[in-house]
């Protein structure tokens, strides 16, 4: 029941708008130049780009450990290393280095794998590293045992390093990356920053972790009013209090956009871990709700940050009044239906579309739906592909319906747009 309750939790932003857009039907250009950014190599292997140029960002899909030749290096330290390469033929790509990159993240199939990815990610950030978040998954599309995404952003005079007092000085990622007015936020875990140790009530732990990430806000005079997204990565021992703790740092009805994703495991045997962005300017940031969705302490739909726009992860949850709301929708394919149906709705509400969208994350339950996901997920992006990341965060769940007609999620995504 856990996680279930977690999957309705983030999925219950979505809600169905008043008109429908028939998959493949005209949508109208961003008014931000986008380019795909597409470097010689194997072609995706879904419906997305390896990365897409907006503005001054370069959002880079999830890159996994093969090789052109989709071969997998034998060794932990070889895997890491080629999917850093891979990240970084694409950054190369569109004009950038690896020194333009403010925040990662790394999924891991075997969180084992953690202290020699942190040494070869040394090697390729060895100044003034990203931002990062690392998380343990179940499995990830090809079965590759790392996937790794990336920010990047084209004004190195303007990138700043935010480093808050008591931050180990040594750290493979800087706490927070300042991109302009943009904040990325690397994890904050509910551990003492100086040694490390755990807490051993995992309450106390959620509010650790939020006042870690306090203090990194503090260290680049933000707080948690400029926060416009955020990714809660939990376990399974993590503390049930976490909505309660999470709410008393936000305005009601004027929270981040928020994913909120159990996983396998995190570092250090931590269960709860925070990341985000936040922009500087508090009158760039803009919560944004359908009319037909109701305030929640806990999350908001979608919150700009000037001409960017974080959509909390949305699935095939369909509302209306309480005691009909529900997932009624059994396959992968009409889930995701659904779920595009209810981002939608944020987007349209905004004055957007699926053809602003630059980049999405895809939570599957089971990543054997990988083909079944992006037959739908294709259809619904006629002009250009975002960058995604796709990844099975936990073994699948049991497929059996909730009662006659109600089902267990099978997916979430959320997704990044731009004007």
């Amino acid at each position: 029941m856990k996680r279930l309750f977690v999957w309705f939790t983030a999925i219950a932003f979505g809600a169905i708008g008043v008109s429908a857009l028939e998959p493949g039907s005209p949508q109208p250009a961003s008014d931000m130049a986008k380019r795909v950014i597409a470097p010689p190599g194997p072609k995706p292997v879904g419906p997305y780009s390896p990365g897409i140029m907006a503005g001054d960002f370069l959002y880079v899909s999830g890159q996994g450990a093969r090789d052109r030749d989709a071969k997998l290096p034998d060794t932990v330290e070889a895997q890491v290393r080629q999917t850093l390469e891979n990240v970084k033929t694409i950054v190369e790509a569109a004009g950038l280095t690896l020194g333009h990159v403010v925040y990662g993240q790394v999924y891991l199939a075997s969180m084992s794998s953690f202290d020699t990815m942190d040494r070869v990610w040394r090697e390729y950030f060895p100044k003034q590293p990203p931002a990062r978040a690392v998380l343990g998954v179940h499995r990830m599309p090809t079965d590759t045992p790392v996937e790794i995404n990336a920010v990047a952003f084209r004004d190195l005079s303007r990138r700043r390093s935010i480093v808050p007092p008591g931050y180990p000085p040594n750290s493979p990622a800087t706490a927070g990356v300042m991109a302009g007015d943009r904040l990325y936020l690397s994890g904050s875990f509910g551990a003492d920053l100086a040694t490390g140790s755990v807490p051993a009530d995992p309450a106390a732990q959620v509010q650790l972790a939020l006042d870690n990430m306090k203090r990194t806000l503090t260290a680049a005079g933000l707080d948690f009013r400029h926060v416009v997204f955020v990714n809660p990565y939990l376990t399974d021992q993590a503390s049930g209090q976490m909505n309660t703790i999470y709410a008393k740092h936000f305005e009601f009805g004027n929270t981040p956009a928020r994913a909120t994703i159990r996983v396998a495991s995190l570092p250090g045997g931590n269960t709860i871990e925070f990341t985000g962005v936040a922009v500087a300017d508090l009158s760039k940031r803009l919560a944004v709700r359908p009319k037909n969705m109701r305030p929640s302490a806990t999350a908001s739909p979608c919150v700009f940050a000037g001409e960017t726009f974080f959509c909390s992860a949305k699935g095939p949850f369909t509302p209306g009044p309480d005691k009909v709301q529900g997932i009624y929708a059994a396959t992968v394919e009409a889930q995701v239906r659904q779920t595009m149906r209810n981002l939608l709705d944020g987007l349209e509400e905004a004055g957007l579309t699926f053809a602003n969208v630059v980049a999405t994350n895809v939570y599957l339950d089971d990543i054997d739906d990988f083909p079944r996901m992006n037959r739908v997920y294709a259809q619904y992006f006629p002009e250009l592909f975002p960058t995604r990341t796709t990844v099975a965060t936990l073994p699948p769940i049991d497929r059996k319906p909730v009662n006659e007609d109600v089902y267990p999620g099978l997916e979430q995504i959320s997704l990044v747009a731009v004007k």
